[in-house]
């Protein structure tokens, strides 16, 4: 899998039939934007450098499913996928809105899930620096039930045969996803090995209904845990704070060997399904404050139910994670990049905004308190004053 003599391979996870899979016309999770975003990084030329290498998921092997899952939940979620309905299903999150009963899901679910650990295991062994799978990144699956659109918790599974296979490996875990990561927060929450940083929409006004900046976690694990709430009308002005002020100190500190970063585009202003009012300014800011912090970093994709601007987000963070600059190469020749309904000429970088008023008195004070809180509780934890 070399490279150059001077670069290891980064690795963008990619299939065109893993992209054409649908939970059902009127579900907002569209694999399609996997295709979107391979179709944009092509146009901009950042997939066209000699150390990017395009792999096709394969699938997880299953008996990795047991390190988190229960053997009777994935024998339904193995029914599931074959079309039966059974009462018991419901039980566990099958059968419900967020998670439907699709044909073909466990399989799928397996790909993706594959893809995540496939590139995590690359990334630790030495074989590749960085990693995207855009259709990975499940965080709300639970051990014995699917919710939020997630059936199969890839990140969990990855991490733990990750611990098993590099024991002294110390391994954070940072979900930038409006929604909080509560699947893979229950997996460590009392586990000192794993840092789990999820800044996301309060649970006051966002499933999960979680995430508040008290659970620190429990035992040993207390203080790996931060969670970061924020609130509706979160501008990048208050998220460049509260990055600033807890996640880089908290992550320099407890300096990681391996990273895996939930880059969920849906804190965006135009989300359809969330309340947070970010552009890809404040992504961006995430994310190359995130590089300097540890060196191997295996990005997934989460939430964004606005496609295009989930595509374009997600094209600008394969562009940092790779250190190149997206070019429009149609600019001059057809008015520049057309995509999408915004018809943004020849950049991906979006516009500033930022909110006024209350709504931005009272998002910067709710950062300011959980930060204070989390300054308190968790920062002496970690050496920092």
């Amino acid at each position: 899998m070399a490279a150059s003599a001077d670069r290891l391979p980064t690795l963008f996870v990619y299939s065109d039939d893993m992209g054409r899979f649908e939970f059902g016309p009127d579900h907002p999770f569209k694999p399609e934007r996997a295709t979107k975003t391979y179709d944009l990084c092509n146009r901009y030329g950042v997939l066209n450098y000699p150390w990017m290498r395009v792999v096709a998921p394969e699938s997880l092997d299953p008996n990795l499913l047991t390190l988190y899952h229960d053997p009777q939940y994935l024998e339904l979620l193995q029914e599931a996928s074959q079309g039966k309905v059974r009462l018991e299903m419901l039980a566990c999150g099958l059968g419900t809105r967020d998670t439907p009963i699709v044909k073909g899901i466990y399989e799928w679910s397996l790909r993706a899930s594959g893809g995540t650990h496939r590139s995590a295991m690359d990334i630790l062994s030495g074989l590749a620096q960085v990693g995207f799978n855009p259709l990975g990144g499940f965080h709300h699956a639970m051990p014995a039930n699917a919710e939020g659109f997630c059936y199969i918790n890839d990140i969990v599974i990855a991490i733990l045969d990750a611990l098993r296979l590099y024991p002294n490996t110390r391994i954070a875990y940072v979900d930038f996803d409006a929604h909080h990561g509560n699947g893979v927060q229950a997996a460590f929450y009392e586990d000192p090995r794993v840092l789990f940083i999820s800044v996301h929409e309060t649970g006051r006004t966002l499933y999960p209904y979680s995430g508040s900046e008290t659970e620190i976690g429990k035992g040993a694990g207390e203080g790996y845990t931060v969670n970061v709430p924020l609130e509706p009308g979160t501008d990048d002005e208050v998220y460049g704070y509260v990055l600033d002020s807890v996640v880089f100190p908290v992550l320099r500190a407890f300096a990681p060997d391996f990273m895996i970063a939930e880059i969920g585009a849906d804190t965006l202003v135009s989300d359809p399904l969330t309340h947070l009012k970010l552009t890809n300014n404040g992504y961006q800011k995430a994310l190359r404050g995130l590089m300097p912090l540890c060196r191997k970093i295996l990005a997934l994709g989460g939430g964004g139910y606005d496609l295009y601007r989930t595509s374009r987000c997600w094209t600008l963070a394969w562009s940092i994670l790779n250190h190149v600059e997206p070019v429009d190469e149609f600019a001059g020749l057809v008015g520049g990049m057309m995509f999408g309904p915004e018809k943004e000429v020849g950049s991906l970088y979006d516009h500033a905004f930022f909110t006024k008023g209350e709504v931005k008195e009272k998002a910067f004070q709710e950062a300011r308190r959980a930060v204070g809180y989390l300054q308190e509780k968790v920062f002496p934890i970690h050496g920092l004053r």
